[in-house]
């Protein structure tokens, strides 16, 4: 009996070392938070106050084009969410000149688009 039982713990021993599961290399675990890749603030040029009403923002890649968003008590505008790319930002107001950003190029890690900030100071008309 003392031999099934040394047999027993020797195979489960084996077993053990063997038949982990430990040894897959470790894998990346995303969130699932939905990431915004531009967060741009507007500022008045002359008066350095924030701008977040009467204004467009809008950012294009290519044949991709997207209006920014905004909300209440948000003084930014965000957008490209979770896609990556060579973005061009024109902001308009009837308030404001014409802006037309350079190249803004956003990339992604193996689970989201890695954010940018910006503060654009617009010249009042």
């Amino acid at each position: 009996m003392d031999f099934k039982i040394v047999t027993l713990l020797a195979l489960l021993s084996i077993c053990s070392t063997s038949c982990k599961t430990d040894d897959v290399p470790d894998s990346i675990i995303c969130t699932e938070q939905f990431v915004y890749g531009l967060n741009i603030t507007l500022k008045d040029a002359t008066t350095s106050n924030i701008i977040n009403s009467d204004v467009e923002v809008i950012a294009t890649d290519g044949n991709y084009q997207e209006t920014l968003m905004t909300g209440n008590g948000i003084d930014s505008f965000f957008g490209a969410g979770e896609r990556p790319g060579t973005y061009i930002v024109t902001i308009t107001s009837p308030n404001y000149q014409t802006f037309i950003s350079d190249p803004i190029t956003l990339i992604s890690d193996e689970c989201h688009v890695i954010p940018k900030t910006f503060e654009f100071s617009l010249q009042p008309k």
